[in-house]
């Protein structure tokens, strides 16, 4: 995976990346289950926010990648 993902070039490591995605997940769990919480106060229905917000996100993290991807080539 070192190879793969040039971890020397970037200047990175495996606990770096790990902790890098634990973050994130922990962040994306916390919007996840806030969100529709707040929106659902504010009148809109909260499963419908629910799976806007996972949609919304999971496209944001596939355009994200792929450009990721792109410029590091």
């Amino acid at each position: 995976m070192k190879n793969y993902f040039n971890f020397a070039e970037h200047g990175t490591s495996y606990k770096r990346e790990t902790l890098a995605g634990f973050t994130t997940f922990l962040a994306m769990a916390y919007i996840l289950a806030v969100n529709p919480l707040i929106l659902g106060d504010a009148g809109m229905d909260a499963n419908a926010v629910f799976v806007a917000t996972a949609i919304a996100a999971a496209i944001g993290s596939f355009i994200m990648g792929l450009w990721a991807s792109i410029r590091s080539h």
